[in-house]
């Protein structure tokens, strides 16, 4: 199979894999962090770079490693990067907090690993007056009582 790119097609390939290695855990600054299942893809496609027109936005590291550059790095592929992360933040503040909130209400023996109709419609209800509360304040009024409920 052939296939072809343009050198802007090809640019916005290494910003989608430089988003996908930053979504497995891969930091560009930590060679290390590097997912073992994606490397050799990632070597070959950072690599194909130059080929491509795009050398500008790789670089070669001592070991011959390559990797996004600041192009990519700090480009419009950083600021979807913020927004991914911001958005999974709230999700997941506002999801675990009415969790929480509901089993308490439920107590420890009562919830299980399934929810019924109207457990998932408190949970929705929870989920939702976090969130209501995120829009207006942001984490202002998130306290964290150490130690426990006070």
């Amino acid at each position: 199979m052939k296939v072809s790119f343009t050198q802007k097609e090809f640019s916005r390939l290494l910003e989608l894999v430089h988003l996908g290695l930053a979504v497995a855990g891969s930091r560009p600054e930590d060679p290390a962090t590097m997912p073992e299942r994606y490397a050799d893809l990632t070597q070959k496609v950072f690599g194909l770079a130059e080929p491509f027109g795009c050398a500008d936005q790789v670089e070669v590291d001592v070991n011959g490693q390559f990797f996004p550059n600041e192009k990519i790095t700090e480009g419009p592929a950083a600021e979807k990067l913020e927004r991914f992360q911001e958005d999974v933040f709230w999700n997941e503040l506002a999801l675990r907090l009415a969790e929480r909130d509901l089993h308490a209400e439920l107590g420890a023996t009562k919830l299980g690993d399934e929810l019924t109709e109207a457990e998932e419609e408190r949970l929705a209800a929870l989920e939702d007056s976090y969130w209501r509360e995120f829009e207006v304040n942001g984490v202002n009024h998130l306290v964290v009582l150490r130690g426990g409920k006070g």
